[in-house]
């Protein structure tokens, strides 16, 4: 059922209030910022003649407005829950802080509640993503020249063997094999979605994954395999245009990406995957209609695997394939991505339509 859309007053009312029963039924586009928000969010509040209110994130985006860096209205509807809003809220407050099971339970919460929680609207553990916090300021750190040692205190890690089991965990190597040249540069690119990791040589992109990614490590093995290379942090030019077309994506600017991009995989799955690149932003296809398109009507499942192999996330939209019965099926970025996606490119099948 779609959702009735209160009156302005009603809604303003509950932005000033906070009130977690409009959180993904309503959102508030600040015309003297060009920002949209959740009707939750803890920024100061607008003056009433400041205010649009909106059904969906699409309408925002349509609008012409951005999303708040503090409520996050592209992630999951999570903050309905009092918490996962408060301890997303200390995370933001204390990026550095090494969070443990006994720092949850002072804030009152019960483990298993919360490790439910948001393990169902993240696909991961808060200890998780703060763990995942404190690596992105670590990579950061590392690339832009910091000592190993520098770089693991500024994350807050207390050993060197917990920096470095971090770092194997995501990229399969420790931060000191990891120098600033190679034939293939590692960056970190942040989006409303999540952190994602970017690959590229000198000429094309090889992966572009979010973090979380549980087939990142050996993605990155094959990778190198695959171009004979070896892995250092930083970016080379391909990095640094695909970080321009994901802010333009994620702002409702375009829907275009056109980063040189590496297809490594078989001659099988290239087909399936610039078939995938054919599906205009806002329209699904089908594991089968993919097949079809291929013409390889039997290949339904072949399709299928070739489709979740893909490294090269939101570029290559693995996410605009969904099952035959219209479900949303696997994504490897999580289905709570997919559906996020899916609403925003409805916005530039809009634009399509009505140029």
């Amino acid at each position: 059922m779609l959702f009735d859309l209160q009156d302005s007053d009603t809604l303003y009312r509950a932005l000033l209030e906070r009130d977690t029963r409009f959180d993904g039924q309503a959102y508030v586009g600040v015309t003297s910022t060009g920002i949209f928000c959740r009707l939750t969010c803890p920024a100061r509040k607008p003056k009433y003649e400041n205010c649009r209110f909106f059904a969906s994130v699409g309408e925002c985006i349509e609008a012409g407005f951005r999303a708040c860096k503090r409520c996050h209205p592209l992630a999951p509807m999570a903050t309905a829950d009092p918490a996962i809003a408060n301890l997303l809220s200390a995370l933001e407050k204390r990026p550095e802080f090494r969070w443990r099971e006994a720092d949850i339970e002072a804030m009152g919460y019960d483990l298993s509640t919360v490790r439910r929680s948001f393990k169902r609207q993240f696909g991961m553990t808060f200890l998780e993503m703060a763990r995942h916090r404190r690596l992105r300021d670590g990579f950061e750190a590392l690339s832009e020249g910091s000592k190993v040692i520098d770089a693991q205190l500024d994350a807050g890690f207390e050993s060197a063997s917990a920096f470095r089991s971090a770092f194997a965990r995501l990229l399969g190597r420790a931060p000191g094999s990891l120098g600033k040249s190679g034939l293939l540069l590692a960056d970190w690119i942040k989006t409303p979605l999540g952190d994602m990791i970017a690959i590229s040589s000198a000429t094309h992109l090889h992966l572009l994954e979010f973090i979380d990614r549980k087939a990142l490590k050996s993605e990155i093995s094959a990778i190198e395999r695959a171009v004979k290379g070896g892995l250092g942090l930083g970016s080379y030019a391909p990095t640094e245009q695909i970080r321009e077309e994901l802010e333009a994506f994620f702002a409702g600017r375009s829907a275009g990406f056109s980063t040189p991009l590496a297809l490594n995989g078989t001659p099988f799955q290239r087909e399936v995957w610039r078939a995938l690149q054919r599906i205009p932003p806002g329209v699904t296809r089908s594991y089968s209609q993919i097949a079809h398109e291929i013409g390889r009507p039997a290949a339904t499942r072949a399709v299928a695997r070739a489709n979740g192999a893909n490294q090269l996330a939101l570029v290559v939209p693995c996410h605009r394939v969904i099952g035959a019965d219209g479900s949303l099926t696997g994504y490897g970025g999580g289905l709570w991505r997919k559906q996020r996606l899916l609403e925003l490119e409805r916005h530039y099948k809009t634009l399509d339509q009505s140029a």
